[in-house]
This record gives structure tokens, C-alpha cells and sequence, in this order.
């Protein structure tokens, strides 16, 4: 692939960013609301266990700058089996996500233009529109799809930065609105801090990005390590900083009960207008989401099918350098997602998408976790330089994988796993009679 049709460092950057910061963030807060203090509590800890994955990655992308990300990664430590299972469940697991963040779009979408949501199968249709206008996007090409990915990832942050911004104002001020959330008077427990570690996790999704699509990253070795720490670390601060900033701004009743609490504190202090505004941040950080999510599917699917697990058709690369058959699937499949939900609510659609999602993912971080700690100790990777610290991120990174696992929930962690099951059998069966080496 020409360099010039490789993503550069801050492309990188944004395609972790924003694909970390998506459509949870404006949601979080009331999610967050009774828990109080104690959610910075579980914020801390999630960003804490946030930044060892991110370590954990961007050792292997160093230690490994030829593999095929996750995929790459666990098959050499576990070999082709262990690597089809985690890829397919991290495959699957990002195309149902793709459904769910779609929705999320044009539910914000509907704020602005209430036809979405009055008119029967609007927003399904409306849905379908955005997830087929970023498939074109990545199909154009790679340049196209980071370019989307860079200046979505400067929009969304616009109303978090004002919204931080406003609480400072008002904290320098003395203003007594900033007393109507009582943070400080919260009870430290230990529940509540789990609780809310639990529900900030799956806002950190997404930190593994640039590692996926490090063979179209320029200089991976000394740039997808970079882009995944500095990318997660801004990522954990802002919604530190801008969740809590909206729970000081909004008492804690009113934010618990809140469907868009950005929205709610602009427009507490600047006008109706002004949650009007965040929506459509609100939206366009969901779109930027879903456009860096297409992209990396498109690179799964090409992946699955270079290494046998799918048909090879999808193995295909256009003129641009560009896996069109690869992405296009992805994008039938997270449509098919949509229209099986047609008629059911939001809420309900969201719910179920992430579920199915989230089990898997944790699995890829727990299995890269573990790949690192096997190839440090079986010297198959030079990290001669950090050595000691890698060790340390792969065991902390691997103890928050499985504490992650186990505050998913049942119902979760067994959906997750029957997902990953279904693998063994494709893999099997795709491989009869097929004794020669997986495409280079």
C-alpha cells in the first residue's frame, strides 16, 4: 500500500478517540447521577485499567509490528484456533455494535427533526441511510474514511469543551448553582464504585483501534503504540472531566431522570437553542463513531476471509487498496440488525445490540492480555526497552479483564460466550480438506 494511502499518526489518534468517544458519553451522566462521588471513583478505575490494555497494545504493536492486530497477536501466542475465536467474536460483536451506534445517531437526530420519530419507519429507514453513506465513505478510500474520522473527532469535543468550560466559569465565580449536586457529601462505598466502574467500561471501547488497523497505519511500530496511549488517555480525561462537570451543573434528581443531560445543562444557562446545539454534536459524535467502526469491521471481515474463516471472496481489494466486499458485508449484516428491530423502542434495541457486544470485545482484551504475558516469558517478542512495565500492564490489564467479565453479568458473559462458540464449528468447517498455510 502507498504511504500515502496509510493513515499518519494523528489520523490514528482519531480513528482511537473517536471511536472511544461515541454515543455513550452524553448518556453516561445520568447512568452515572446515583452514584454520586463514587463515580469518579469508578472512573478512576476504569481509566486506570483503560491505560494498562492501552499499554498491553501498544507493547505487542512494537513487539509484533507485522501482525494483523488482536487476530495477529493471539495466534501467535495460542495459535489459529484461539485467534479464529477471537476474531470472530470480536467481528461479530462489532457489527451488532455498529447497529446499536447507528440508532443512537438518529435518535439524536430526531431532537432536530421530529418527523424521525413521528412518522412510521422513519427512523429505521434514516438508520439504514447512515450506515450505507459511511460504507460509500470507507469504500471511497482510506484517506476519505480518516479524514471523517479526524474532523468528527474535533467536532464532538466542541460542546464537552464548552460544557467543562461553563463549570469552570461557574466554579471560579462562587456560583452557588454548583452546590446542587452535593458531590462532596457522598458516602464512599465500595458497590457503588464497582457499579459504576461496571458502566464506564463500555465507554472505553474502542481503545484497541489503531492496533486493529495497524498494517494501514504509516510506521506502525513507532505510531499505533503512540496513538492508542495518547488516544485512550485523552479519552479517559475528557469524560472525566465532562461527566462530572454535568453532574455538579444538574442536581442529582433532575440528571437521574435526564434523556440528554449536555443537553439539559446548556440549556439550564444558555437557552433552548443550545440543547438543540448538542444534539446535533450529540449525532455527529455518533456518525464519527460509526464511520471509524466500518472501517475497522471492513478490516475484520478482510481478515476472517484471508485467513479461511469466511469465503475469500471478501479477501478482495479494490484499485484504492480498499476490502469494498469486506465492508459492504458488515454493513448488510448491521442493516439486517436494524430491520430485525424495526418497531421495537430505543431503549430496548440499544440495550439488546450491546449485550450481544460486549462479552466478546472483553474477551479480545483478556486474550491479548494473556498473549502478552506468554510472549514476554517465551521471549518472542523484543521488549528489551520497558520490559518490566509491559509485565506489569499484562497482569493488571489482565485482572481487569476477568473483574470486567464477571461485573458483565451472567446474562451477558453467557451471550457472549454461545457467540464465540458458534466459531469452532465455522472454523472447522471452512478448513476441511484445506491442509496449506493461511494466506500471507
Amino acid at each position: 500500500m502507498a504511504k500515502d494511502n496509510k493513515l499518519g499518526f494523528w489520523m490514528a489518534v482519531a480513528l482511537v478517540v473517536g471511536n472511544i468517544i461515541g454515543s455513550g458519553i452524553f448518556l453516561l451522566p445520568s447512568s452515572l447521577a446515583p452514584f454520586g462521588f463514587n463515580s469518579v471513583w469508578g472512573w478512576l478505575v476504569t481509566s486506570t485499567g483503560a491505560v494498562m490494555l492501552a499499554l498491553v497494545f501498544a507493547g505487542l504493536s512494537r513487539g509484533l509490528p507485522n501482525a494483523e492486530g488482536p487476530y495477529g497477536y493471539t495466534r501467535q501466542a495460542f495459535g489459529d484456533l484461539a485467534a479464529a475465536v477471537v476474531l470472530w467474536g470480536y467481528w461479530v460483536g462489532n457489527w451488532v455494535g455498529n447497529a446499536a451506534v447507528a440508532t443512537a445517531a438518529v435518535s439524536y437526530l430526531s431532537d432536530l427533526q421530529p418527523w424521525i420519530k413521528e412518522i412510521q419507519g422513519a427512523s429505521t429507514i434514516v438508520t439504514v441511510f447512515f450506515v450505507w453513506l459511511l460504507t460509500a465513505v470507507n469504500i471511497h478510500g482510506l484517506r476519505a474514511a480518516g479524514t471523517v474520522q479526524l474532523v468528527s473527532s474535533i467536532l464532538k469535543l466542541i460542546p464537552l469543551v464548552g460544557i467543562v468550560g461553563l463549570g469552570v466559569f461557574l466554579a471560579s465565580t462562587g456560583s452557588p448553582q454548583l452546590h446542587n449536586a452535593n458531590l462532596g457529601a457522598t458516602t464512599f462505598k465500595m458497590s457503588d464504585v464497582t457499579a459504576a466502574a461496571t458502566l464506564t467500561l463500555w465507554a472505553m471501547v474502542g481503545l484497541e483501534s489503531a492496533a486493529v488497523l495497524s498494517k494501514k497505519v504509516r510506521d506502525p511500530e513507532r505510531n499505533v503504540g503512540r496513538a492508542t496511549l495518547i488516544g485512550t488517555i485523552m479519552s479517559a480525561v475528557v469524560f472525566i472531566v465532562a461527566c462530572t462537570t454535568v453532574m455538579v451543573l444538574i442536581p442529582g434528581d433532575t440528571l437521574a431522570h435526564s434523556n440528554a443531560p449536555f443537553a439539559d445543562a446548556a440549556s439550564m444557562f444558555w437557552g433552548s437553542a443550545a440543547a438543540h446545539w448538542l444534539a446535533l454534536f450529540a449525532a455527529i459524535s455518533a456518525l464519527g463513531a460509526l464511520n471509524g467502526w466500518t472501517l475497522l469491521n471492513g478490516e475484520l471481515t478482510f481478515l476472517l476471509a484471508k485467513n479461511r474463516i469466511i469465503p475469500s471472496f471478501f479477501a478482495r481489494e479494490s484499485s484504492r487498496m480498499t476490502p469494498t466486499n469486506a465492508i459492504c458485508l458488515t454493513s448488510a449484516l448491521s442493516t439486517i440488525m436494524v430491520l430485525m428491530n424495526f418497531g421495537k423502542g430505543m431503549v430496548e434495541v440499544f440495550t439488546f445490540m450491546i449485550l450481544l457486544s460486549t462479552t466478546a470485545i472483553l474477551f479480545m482484551y483478556l486474550m491479548c492480555s494473556l498473549a502478552l504475558l506468554k510472549l514476554l516469558a517465551t521471549d518472542e517478542i523484543d521488549a528489551s526497552v520497558g520490559r518490566v512495565v509491559l509485565a506489569i500492564a499484562g497482569v493488571f490489564a489482565t485482572a481487569y479483564s476477568i473483574w470486567a467479565l464477571i461485573g458483565a453479568g451472567q446474562e451477558a458473559v453467557l451471550w457472549g460466550f454461545a457467540l464465540l462458540a458458534v466459531a469452532v464449528p465455522v472454523y472447522y468447517f471452512m478448513r476441511r480438506g484445506k491442509r496449506e498455510p493461511a494466506l500471507p
